[in-house]
Order: C-alpha cells, then sequence, then structure tokens
C-alpha cells in the first residue's frame, strides 16, 4: 500500500483519555486531518483554544488546523472510514446507549480499549460485533506494548495490530507507524485482545504484591507464572498458533507489569498497602481496567474452568474482600 492510498482514508478517534490522546498523536504524524471525538465540552474548548488536552498527557501539543475535535459523536463517525474507539471498557457502553452511533456497520473499527465491556462481561471485538453488526473481518485490535505517556516523549515503542483482514491490519500499522513507533500484525484478534485484558489483572496483582513489600524475585515468579496463565486461558478462548512469548502477548504482559506508568499496577500496590478498592479508585484520576478485567475473566472461566490462580486471586480481593495478605501467601504455595 503506497503513502497515497494511506492518506486518502479518514480516521476518526472516539474517547479523550490518555490513550486516545496518544493515539491522535501518533496519527497525526501520516494524516492531514484526525478527527477526534471528546464527550467534555469543556475538553474540547479547551483543545481547540490551547492545543492540548487540559486533563490528559498535557505535554502533547496538538496542530488544530490538523485535528478537527468534536463533542458530537455522530459526526466524527460520518466524517471517518476508519474509526479507533478509545473510550474505556467501563464507561463504553453508557456512552453507546446515550449517543446512539448509527452507521458503524459501515466502518472499520480498530478497538484501543484493554478490558472488558462491564455490563456483559465481553471483551471489546465481540462487544462492537453484536451491537453494531460490524463484521468481525472488519474489527482490528491496537495492543501493546505501549503506554501513551512513553508515546508522549516520544520514546521508541511498539504496536500489534491485529484484524482477520491482514490488509486491514497493515492499513492501520502504517497508519500508525513513525519515527518513534514500529509496528507489527497479526490475525489473532481474540488471543491478543484477551492477553490484554488479563495482563491488566495480572499487573493489579504485581502491585498488590509491591504493595505488601514482596521483592523482585518474588514478583519474577509471578509473572513468569502469568504468562503460562494466559497462554492456557486464550488457548481454551480460541485455540490457533500463537507464540505468546512475542511482544503482543508478554512484551504488553512485562511493561504493564513493571511500569511505574502501569495504573493497573499502581491500583494494586494501593490495596496492597491497605486501601480499599473504592478508596483506591477515588485516589486515581484514570480507571484501572484491570478491576473490571478481573471480574470479567472470572465469569468467563465459570465455563471454560481454566486453571488460572493468579488472576482468580485477584477476584477475590478485589471482589470478595479476602485479605491480600492471606491471599497472596495462600498464592505463592502455588506458584513455582
Amino acid at each position: 500500500m503506497t503513502e497515497n492510498a494511506s492518506r486518502k482514508k479518514r480516521v476518526g478517534v472516539l474517547g479523550g483519555g490518555s490513550w486516545a490522546t496518544a493515539i491522535v498523536k501518533m496519527l497525526s504524524n501520516n494524516l492531514d486531518t484526525v478527527h477526534w471525538w471528546m464527550r467534555s465540552e469543556q475538553s474540547a474548548d479547551h483543545l481547540r483554544k490551547f492545543g492540548h488536552n487540559p486533563k490528559y498527557i498535557q505535554s502533547i501539543a496538538f496542530d488544530m488546523e490538523q485535528v478537527q475535535v468534536s463533542t458530537n459523536m455522530q459526526e466524527v463517525i460520518d466524517a471517518s472510514d476508519i474509526l479507533i474507539i478509545a473510550i474505556p471498557s467501563a464507561f463504553l457502553d453508557s456512552a453507546v446507549k446515550q449517543y446512539k452511533p448509527q452507521g458503524l456497520d459501515q466502518k472499520i473499527l480498530f478497538s484501543a480499549i484493554k478490558g472488558v465491556i462491564v455490563e456483559y462481561d465481553s471483551i471489546p471485538a465481540r462487544y462492537l460485533h453484536k451491537e453494531f453488526r460490524t463484521p468481525y473481518e472488519q474489527i482490528g485490535i491496537i495492543a501493546g506494548p505501549c503506554h501513551a505517556e512513553e508515546v508522549a516523549s516520544e520514546k521508541l515503542s511498539y504496536l500489534t495490530l491485529a484484524c482477520p483482514n491482514l490488509d486491514i491490519a497493515a492499513e492501520m500499522a502504517e497508519l500508525l507507524q513513525c519515527r518513534y513507533i514500529k509496528t507489527s500484525i497479526s490475525e489473532d484478534v481474540f488471543g491478543t485482545e484477551i492477553s490484554a485484558v488479563l495482563k491488566n489483572v495480572y499487573a493489579v496483582a504485581a502491585g498488590i504484591c509491591h504493595g505488601l513489600g514482596y521483592g523482585d524475585n518474588f514478583q519474577s515468579v509471578l509473572i513468569a507464572n502469568a504468562i503460562q496463565e494466559i497462554k492456557r486461558f486464550v488457548d481454551a478462548i480460541h485455540e490457533v498458533h500463537r507464540d505468546v512469548k512475542s511482544s503482543a502477548y508478554l512484551g504488553d504482559l512485562l511493561v504493564t507489569g513493571y511500569s511505574p506508568y502501569s495504573r493497573n499496577r499502581t491500583f494494586g500496590t494501593m490495596v496492597g498497602k491497605g486501601y480499599s478498592v473504592k478508596g483506591a479508585m477515588m485516589e486515581m484520576n484514570m480507571v484501572a481496567e484491570g478491576y473490571y478485567a478481573a471480574r470479567g475473566i472470572h465469569v468467563m472461566n465459570e465455563k471454560f474452568k481454566v486453571d488460572i490462580p493468579i488472576a482468580e486471586a485477584v477476584y477475590r480481593i478485589l471482589y470478595e474482600k479476602i485479605s491480600p495478605v492471606i491471599e497472596m501467601r495462600l498464592l505463592a504455595d502455588r506458584l513455582s
């Protein structure tokens, strides 16, 4: 595909958070116009006037002749051929119910959502297919390992674009790649997405252990066991050939489990230090997807019954109010 062919595609981003902001920055390197929907009129006005998102990643400066921001979701949808959905999973269904978007069955949709749709305990690709009747061949996933904060500072980062139609995956890869972003493509939409959901749960586990005072030696064992759990679970859900040691799986798990930018690790650390779940969530100004993912994975696993002791330990701590001290002590005896 030529550069000119990619430039003809009209691209819109739905969401006003840190990851949406980083994605708009990446697209701005390759597109003359990026359409951007934000829920908050106040944030949109600030962006139009000053070229910065006032709430997230304020260090990114946008050329507002290039970025077309709107609080009218349908307007952005109608102006776009490809839509990147970066609304946090906890708020996606309520936004859909509120704005009632139309015509998404005719669009190419890429999910940049890193969690489960709370109301249905569903992964985003399945939700987008059922809610909008968009064919799976037109649904893709943007996966890491990649933190928005490092995109903002233009540190070398990697993305995996997964879609059943590899031509569409390659097109999105071309739209996002730039001097500091390298991309690869995959057909494994379900495995990539479920892995992205699970790694947030394991990042919460890593944070809980950190908050309890466990050291690097234990953390390494925890993460080594976590990637084995990911493999068992994604193979049970969708058994195809995949290498979970690649960056879309293991790399994403590592950066989320260890990085100081990881909101899920931060959330877990607060829980480990004695915060209540509600208190930790109120303290943070960003959504910790791992909280919602822990329940979603637990519900999914009632059907598949995969051995995922770390994920189940996180669920019991967050939802059954089991003591983190007791739960992690029991878990430690199961790891090897």
